[in-house]
Order: C-alpha cells, then sequence, then structure tokens
C-alpha cells in the first residue's frame, strides 16, 4: 500500500516542464498580433479622437501612436514584451518545478 508521500513524489515526477521557447514564441505571436489588430481597429474605425486609451502606449514604446506606421511598431514591440513574458514565466515555472520535485 502506498502512503500519502509516495504518491505526492509520483505526482511531481510526471508534471510535465514547460518549453520556454515555445511560450515565448506563443506570446508573442499573441501579444504582438493583438496589439497590431487593435491598433489597426482603431485606425479603420476614424474618427476625430480614435485610440485615446491606447494612444498612451506612446509613453512606453517610443515612436508608437495609432496609425498604420504606429500598428506595424506596435507588433513588434507587442512582440518583444510579449517573447519575454513567455520565456520569463517558462524558465519561473520549470525553476519552481525543479525545487519542488528536488525535495520529494
Amino acid at each position: 500500500m502506498q502512503t500519502i508521500h509516495d504518491e505526492i513524489r509520483e505526482v511531481s515526477q510526471v508534471v510535465v516542464r514547460l518549453h520556454t521557447t515555445v511560450l515565448a514564441v506563443v506570446g508573442a505571436v499573441v501579444t504582438g498580433m493583438g496589439l497590431f489588430i487593435m491598433t489597426v481597429w482603431l485606425v479603420l474605425k476614424g474618427g476625430p479622437q480614435a485610440g485615446v486609451h491606447l494612444q498612451l502606449l506612446r509613453h512606453y514604446f517610443i515612436g508608437y501612436s495609432v496609425s498604420w506606421s504606429g500598428s506595424f511598431l506596435g507588433l513588434c514591440y507587442g512582440a518583444l514584451i510579449g517573447g519575454a513574458i513567455g520565456w520569463s514565466t517558462g524558465k519561473i515555472y520549470n525553476g519552481v518545478l525543479l525545487m519542488r520535485q528536488d525535495r520529494f
């Protein structure tokens, strides 16, 4: 009969590690395309005050604006930020998982 300690060890060895590169690429694509699509949507919508809130990103992303050129620049900035967040998330998750596996 297995004890609780043996069951926890067995489950912790089965937990899957994340591929940080894949997570970084997915984060880059999702974030970059998201910012691109939001910017293009507001450019096509037009109006006197189109994208007032999204325009605030120019304080963080140098050169960004709610325009066609800003949408491509936003794609690059979004991909860079999303990739960095995805990679960091994967590294932290794998590090915590490794620490937990060493403990049991």
